[in-house]
């Protein structure tokens, strides 16, 4: 029988999430998920009983500097990591279950998607899933409707410009933006165009 500490050593192996089993066990979690996410989005709640809610959905207590705006969307909530200084906003939809690690002073603007799973493209797997976790350096920002997908690794102190979709790893100290987001320039680099000559 598929069990909380069984899944956690599949994703720590990198097995796929395959089978009627483990299907089965992923909509029970998103439904456990669902019970603390409509008590958490759908009244006010002190940012002390918005940290206690986000304990419950992630079974880990978070540091008295974090923050969250609700409201908040994930589908399992038990493999959210979350540094000290991390600010969430409102709408934010994190796709958990490979695993998301954001490091400590990240900024994560309205409506970021942080997505760890992918389907197969292969019809007859399609209801299968692999993963891939999500790291998030120290004093990351995220704008505004950023999406990243899985397998991705953001660099210390690098910024994702809003709307971006992030496919493939960021350097730290960079800007990035698109779709797919690109390269635009390093904060080194709007630093020196910005100090006096």
């Amino acid at each position: 029988m598929m069990t909380l500490e069984i899944f956690r050593r599949k994703i720590a192996a990198g097995e796929p999430l395959e089978g009627e089993e483990m299907i089965s066990f992923m909509r029970a979690q998103s439904d456990a998920a669902r019970r603390i996410l409509c008590e958490l989005n759908n009244a006010y709640h002190t940012p002390q009983e918005v940290q206690k809610l986000f304990a419950q959905l992630t079974e880990q207590e978070p540091d008295d500097t974090f923050t969250l705006f609700p409201p908040f969307y994930t589908d399992f909530g038990r493999n959210i990591h979350i540094g000290k200084r991390v600010f969430i906003n409102s709408c934010c939809q994190f796709q958990d279950q490979g695993g998301i690690y954001i490091g400590d002073g990240c900024l994560i603007g309205h409506s970021v998607i942080l997505a760890t799973l992918n389907h197969h493209l292969a019809p007859e797997r399609r209801q299968n899933l692999s993963h891939a976790p999500i790291r998030i350096g120290r004093g990351v920002w995220l704008g505004a409707r950023a999406t990243v997908l899985s397998g991705v690794t953001i660099g210390d102190h690098a910024v994702i410009a809003a709307g971006a979709v992030v496919t493939r790893d960021v350097p730290a100290r960079a800007i990035v933006g698109g779709i797919p987001a690109k390269m635009l320039r390093s904060i080194d680099d709007q630093r020196q165009s910005s100090s006096p000559s």
